[in-house]
């Protein structure tokens, strides 16, 4: 054992000594035109999928992962920029696997978009409307790195569950969340998918088309017996909005509001 630990010991000193002679002939085979230059991490971002399967081959996968990885280190970093160009290679080695897709936009449109709008870089001079513009421009990422993974997988209802969270939770676009929560169950996605599309086309503001189709979903759920608090509590709603007939209308009461819950807001000082 001792030996093997000095032979070790000897390989360790001779590869720092030839480091030095290493990088000096690098560059002397560099500037002779012998060797290329490595290429830049922007050269590869600018790559389309067919410059990057040329390049890799086969082992696109293995480094797909393996800046996955590299991902998460600038995510604790909270480097949103970095974190953003990673996935933005990752997608692109691996586009048709549905995961890459949707963490990239979960980093920007939760973790990026949170960030910003709590403030939390110690940037207490960061205005208002600066921390809002930061955070509807990253949830707005999100969304875009979503609508370009389902060109590559349009029947995951993964992808069509997290667009539809994104609209609903972050943009507050209720009639595009109610649309892809309806994708969703489309391709597979459980039952609660439908009602949360219908909850979405009853909140969405001033829009007809989308009461009726809130109304179209809840009444037949209502009349198959699916009578809770929150199918009753829309269903009146857009009831009124539409200017249904009151004989037509459901003879429940409306719900007592829910009491509020206190809520941990995020930590200051």
């Amino acid at each position: 054992m001792r030996r093997k630990l000095q032979a070790l010991g000897v390989l360790l000193i001779l590869g720092v000594a030839k480091l030095p002679l290493e990088q000096r002939v690098t560059r002397d085979l560099r500037a002779a035109r012998l060797i290329d230059e490595p290429v830049p991490v922007s050269a590869v971002e600018s790559m389309g999928q067919s410059g990057l399967a040329a390049i890799l081959g086969g082992v696109r996968g293995l480094v797909a992962s393996m800046l996955q990885l590299r991902a998460y280190t600038e995510f604790k970093r909270v480097n949103w920029g970095q974190v953003d160009s990673l996935y933005h290679i990752v997608t692109r080695l691996q586009p048709r696997n549905a995961t890459y897709w949707d963490e990239a936009a979960w980093h920007m449109a939760y973790n990026a978009a949170g960030f910003y709008l709590f403030n939390r870089d110690g940037s207490e001079d960061r205005n208002n409307e600066i921390r809002g513009q930061l955070y509807h421009e990253h949830v707005q990422r999100g969304i875009n790195i979503l609508l370009e993974g389902l060109k590559f997988s349009p029947n995951d209802s993964r992808l069509w569950e997290r667009l539809a969270d994104i609209y609903f939770r972050r943009s507050y676009d209720m009639a595009k969340a109610g649309d892809a929560y309806m994708e969703a169950r489309k391709n597979g996605a459980p039952l609660i998918t439908l009602h949360l599309a219908a909850f979405a086309y009853a909140q969405a503001p001033q829009n007809p088309a989308a009461y009726r189709k809130a109304y179209d979903i809840l009444k037949k759920e209502y009349d198959r017996g699916m009578n809770t608090p929150g199918v009753i509590e829309h269903l009146k709603n857009v009831e009124n909005w539409l200017g249904i007939p009151v004989e037509k209308r459901i003879q429940d009461a409306m719900p007592e509001p829910k009491v509020p819950q206190k809520v941990p807001g995020p930590r200051r000082g």
